[in-house]
């Protein structure tokens, strides 16, 4: 039976979260060489390289990367036993890592992640970027899932699966002042109105044009943005109408001052939690895959 080292592991896992040799030494009162060699015997033991060298600086591989999150975790529980030995213990807590695309609106990322905020046992963590890069994140062991518009591209190399959440139409809200205009004549009152809309390029922005086309709309475009709560602003700021899900039209219009103008069928968006697993088994995405499915998109 092969019993792993915790002291060099240890020892790995303080040099990667104090980002280097030299950081970690002091924090552990070891010379860089002392360090340096306990680490290889980790190495060795796991047959794996944990670092690379890149410049001047020490990067984790990608081994590395998924042996710091089980030290994570190990470490972490060994925080909560000397907690809960001395009368400390509020709970057993877990860790959830959430990649959030940023062009999902982020009070609809707010319900999906309701099950989780209820939780005071687990720890959420959130990443905000491009949906590429978080796909290298999750494929890295850097997240546990990503909540997306869209599924991962068929044919891409890195291995993810995605779950479908749910889906919902899409409605256009505006500032009060503008709504009779827009509501006169819907859609054909769109033509020449001012308009907020997501980046050109993305699933949602493509569907747009081509209903605008469809329906012969030219509307005036005030702004484009990837983040969807600055064009909330924008629309607050009475600057022009937008399309959100539909779901969250009346939290929407509650918190921006802003009124519905019509609820388009024929424009939808799902939603996915992606994950590097075929079958969802961390217990919280497995929480929030069940209550969208049930409550929020049923």
């Amino acid at each position: 039976m092969h019993w792993l080292n915790y002291h060099h592991l240890l020892y790995f896992y303080t040099v990667a979260r104090e980002g280097g040799l030299a950081p970690a030494g002091k924090v552990l009162r070891l010379s860089q060489s002392a360090l340096s060699g306990q680490i290889k015997r980790l190495e060795e033991q796991l047959e794996n390289p944990l670092f690379e060298k890149r410049g001047r600086k020490l990067a984790m591989t990608e081994t590395g990367r998924l042996v710091y999150n089980y030290a994570e975790d190990i470490f972490g529980l060994g925080d909560e036993m000397l907690d809960a030995v001395r009368g400390r213990s509020t709970g057993r807590t877990r860790r959830l890592k959430v990649g959030v695309s940023d062009m999902v609106a982020k009070l609809l990322v707010r319900e999906l992640l309701s099950p989780v905020l209820a939780d005071e046992t687990m720890i959420l963590t959130c990443s905000e970027d491009r949906f590429d890069r978080l796909l290298i994140d999750l494929a890295n062991h850097e997240l546990d899932v990503v909540i997306a518009e869209a599924p991962v591209p068929p044919g891409t190399a890195l291995r993810a699966f995605n779950h479908l959440l749910g889906e919902s139409t899409m409605t256009l809200v505006a500032p009060s002042q503008l709504a009779p205009k827009l509501r006169a004549r819907f859609p054909h009152g769109l033509d020449g109105a001012p308009m907020l809309l997501p980046l050109s390029g993305s699933a949602l922005r493509r569907d747009l044009d081509a209903w605008f086309t469809a329906n012969e709309v030219r509307p005036l475009v005030r702004a484009e943005a990837e983040d969807s709560a600055l064009l909330k602003a924008f629309a607050a700021d009475g600057m022009g109408a937008m399309f959100i899900p539909t779901v969250i039209v009346s939290t929407v219009n509650r918190r921006y001052d802003l009124v519905t103008i019509r609820e388009v069928v024929e424009l939808r968006e799902r939603y996915y939690a992606i994950s590097a697993e075929r079958r969802i088994t961390h217990p919280a995405v497995v929480e929030i895959r069940a209550a969208a499915r049930s409550k929020l998109f049923s």
